[in-house]
């Protein structure tokens, strides 16, 4: 699923390797939409396939489109983010220390790491009705971009924005949007990124970035992340 998901929102590298995935990943989707239909299970497909507004339920194939949206959603942010809070871990040895020793920091260290370095910079929202927004006039269905990444920077909101901070003030970001449309998996990206977390903090003693391989950094024109982390532990 992971490879998959991947290959699919890497279309702008190569468009026919994202179209053969997303057929893979719909055919898969298109028969346990089919299977699913009219059953009594408690999992997303079946309640997808039972649900009705006015008399209208959805087809097998817009069941398939927000599948296939929600699997490529959860399998690309979540390890970006991950990687990035182990890297500001790693990179400030002295709060790796302190989250070690008391993982009640573990919470605040993940909001910090969003906030920081966000896995995905901009998104996109739809002008609903006529504003003025730093003195440009938007229209009714015009798009507007928002740059996630310099919002969760902004020197009027926190002190010293640009430095990786886990015991600074907490103060809500914008890495999981806001409003109506703030991502369905918050909840679940939290947790996995506890579960990760702690399993490495348990399982890696003393670990530390290689001194002996190249210095890791986070890059990114839209997907953030560090391509690569080399540990040592023990």
């Amino acid at each position: 699923f992971h490879r998959l998901a991947v290959e699919m929102i890497s279309v702008s590298f190569d468009m026919d390797l994202a179209l053969r995935s997303s057929a893979e990943l719909g055919a898969w989707f298109d028969g346990l939409a089919a299977e699913r239909r009219g059953g009594e299970g408690r999992d997303l497909i079946s309640v997808l396939g039972r649900a009705e507004l006015d008399g209208q339920h959805l087809t097998d194939q817009e069941i398939t489109a927000f599948c296939r949206l929600l699997l490529t959603a959860g399998a690309e942010t979540t390890y970006r983010s991950s990687s990035n809070l182990l890297f500001g871990l790693l990179t400030h040895p002295e709060q790796l220390e302190a989250v070690r020793n008391d993982r009640s920091l573990l919470p605040q260290a993940i909001e910090e790491a969003l906030r920081w370095e966000p896995p995905l910079l901009t998104i996109l929202r739809t002008a609903a009705e006529e504003v003025e927004l730093v003195g440009q006039t938007l229209h009714p269905g015009d798009t507007v971009i928002v740059n996630i990444g310099g919002a969760n920077h902004d020197e009027t909101r926190w002190e010293d924005a640009e430095t990786f901070d886990i015991f600074r003030p907490q103060v809500p970001h914008i890495a999981f949007a806001s409003g109506v449309h703030m991502c369905l998996g918050i909840h679940l990206a939290r947790m996995e990124t506890m579960v990760v977390m702690n399993a490495i903090l348990d399982r890696l003693p003393d670990l530390r970035i290689d001194p002996d391989a190249e210095a890791p950094y986070i890059t990114g024109m839209i997907f953030r992340a560090p391509p690569a982390l080399p540990v040592v532990f023990g």
